[in-house]
């Protein structure tokens, strides 16, 4: 048979092709995976995720929603100015994490946040260059795990890789609301040596992990101190409890069944008058139904307070149809946990239209200095009063709910444990910050806006302040008084 032979020029025509179509084969996926990641990152560290939501960590270059514009400039000014003497001062990075870019399915408002970072700014300036000046001095990292924390394990990714660069990550603050997700990435950054301060986390079952601290009161004290306050205020009280029951919301799980603890009396002068009602959060829809039927219930059992454990975008809800009652001749107090400080000046209106006395354990407020000054640390608290520096920042900001003094007590407490292991021989890292913790009680405590701070072995405050408020028809809370878990708050000097 004659072998068939090709021409040269048709020979090279078809090599070329064949290499060519190798090359495309490698190179186009490679070049859509790269126009993929490029079209995905928002910023160095910052990444699009989900809806559009950009996560992750920024030293304050990338501004997360435009409500933070302002304070996030300010704290990347900060930055710049602690990497500028870095060859003179040295420095170390804290972190202040939470859910930056909101929807409805998240239990913080946007200016609740927008506070918290606010008061991160405060802790931060005070210990750089205000009056707790000290050293290492503190680069602020910004840490958005996305709405509901939803991207947190990206996040904490994100901050683990900072541990060992030469950003010098030693500690992570905020932490956001009780959660089953915040738990798992709280439990994550600690695994990986970080020490952890959170400011809003009260859930009592979250506790003993190493390097983790709270500013926060538990739910128990909440609880306690709440109970304390209705039974000096009344002689005799019967009360409910009203409960979400979705297996994510440590919060309510735990405020609930420390209030059913806390309430009743062995003389019973302060009784629950049934078992507790409860919705679920977690199946949508079906929750709303929920709290409109247990109002129609709570007309037959008639109690004199109803002890709300649930989030504040469902406690709004809630007292829509509590309005709606049938019994309007029966008069209910309606009591709830911290996460009612969430809520923003138009929810806090529209639910004291509904004729409902809303009273609720805050973690924090700046009146506590006026009322009790002995309970707080009249420099740290001084901060926050009208005349005071974050109202020269931010003078269009009304801080009404607390939120930024918590945050600010978290940084501090983080700033404070900087400090005592940079005092000690070696390197200041997230275990010698955490170790440093327990460190903090006797005249070592934290003297912070909230009150003063003990931490406790597991991690808890001891005894810490809490102050009942009231919401009122301006959209704004008001302090009743400043109870504790053992019904008085320490004092300071």
């Amino acid at each position: 048979m004659r072998r068939l032979e090709w021409p040269l020029h048709i020979v090279r025509r078809v090599v070329v092709a064949v290499v060519v179509a190798a090359v495309l084969a490698v190179a186009v996926p490679l070049t859509l995976n790269w126009i993929g990641d490029v079209r995905e990152r928002c910023d160095d560290g910052v990444v699009k995720r989900g809806a559009g939501e950009c996560v992750g960590v920024t030293d304050g270059s990338w501004v997360f929603s435009g409500h933070l514009a302002e304070v996030e400039k300010k704290i990347k000014e900060e930055n710049e100015l602690v990497l500028e003497d870095a060859g003179k001062e040295p420095y170390v990075s804290v972190a202040y994490m939470t859910s930056f870019t909101l929807t409805n399915d998240d239990s913080n408002s946007e200016d609740s946040v927008r506070h918290e970072l606010e008061g991160a700014y405060l802790a931060q300036f005070r210990h750089n260059r205000g009056d707790l000046s000290a050293s290492p001095k503190i680069r602020l990292l910004i840490a958005n795990t996305g709405s509901s924390s939803a991207h947190w394990e990206h996040t904490v990714d994100e901050l683990i890789d900072r541990k060992d660069s030469e950003e010098k990550l030693v500690a992570v603050t905020g932490l956001g609301p009780s959660t089953a997700r915040n738990l798992d990435a709280l439990r994550k950054l600690s695994a990986n040596g970080l020490a952890t301060v959170a400011s809003t986390m009260t859930a009592t079952n979250i506790h003993d992990i190493p390097g983790f601290v709270r500013v926060s009161p538990t739910n128990i004290d909440e609880a306690y101190a709440g109970a304390a306050y209705l039974k000096r205020s009344r002689k005799s009280l019967t009360a409910m409890v009203v409960q979400d029951a979705a297996k994510s919301n440590l919060y309510a799980a735990t405020l609930g069944n420390a209030f059913t603890e806390a309430f009743p009396d062995k003389a019973g002068d302060y009784t629950l008058v049934a078992e507790r009602m409860t919705y679920n959060s977690s199946v949508p829809g079906a929750w709303k139904n929920s709290l409109r039927y247990i109002t129609v219930q709570l007309c037959d059992t008639k109690p004199q307070v109803i002890y709300f454990a649930g989030r504040g975008q469902h406690l709004t809800n809630f007292l829509d149809y509590l309005a709606s009652r049938t019994c309007t001749d029966h008069t209910f107090t309606v009591l709830a946990g911290d996460d009612t400080s969430n809520l923003d000046r138009e929810q806090i209106t529209r639910a004291v239209e509904n004729d409902v006395e809303v009273l609720f354990t805050g973690l924090a407020h700046r009146d506590m200095l006026r009322a009790d000054p002995g309970k707080v640390s009249k420099v740290s608290a001084g901060y926050f009063q009208e005349d005071g520096r974050l109202k020269e920042w931010f003078p269009n900001d009304d801080r009404y709910d607390g939120q930024d003094i918590m945050a600010h007590d978290a940084v501090l407490a983080a700033a404070h444990g900087i400090e005592l292991a940079a005092g000690n021989s070696g390197p200041v890292t997230g275990a010698t910050v955490g170790e440093m913790f327990r460190q903090m009680h006797g005249r070592q405590r934290l003297a912070g806006a909230s009150g003063f701070i003990s931490f406790q072995n597991n991690g808890n405050p001891d005894n810490k302040a809490v102050p009942i408020l009231r919401l009122n028809s301006e959209g704004r809370t008001e302090l009743v008084e400043v109870s504790a878990a053992h019904g008085k708050p320490p004092e300071g000097q």
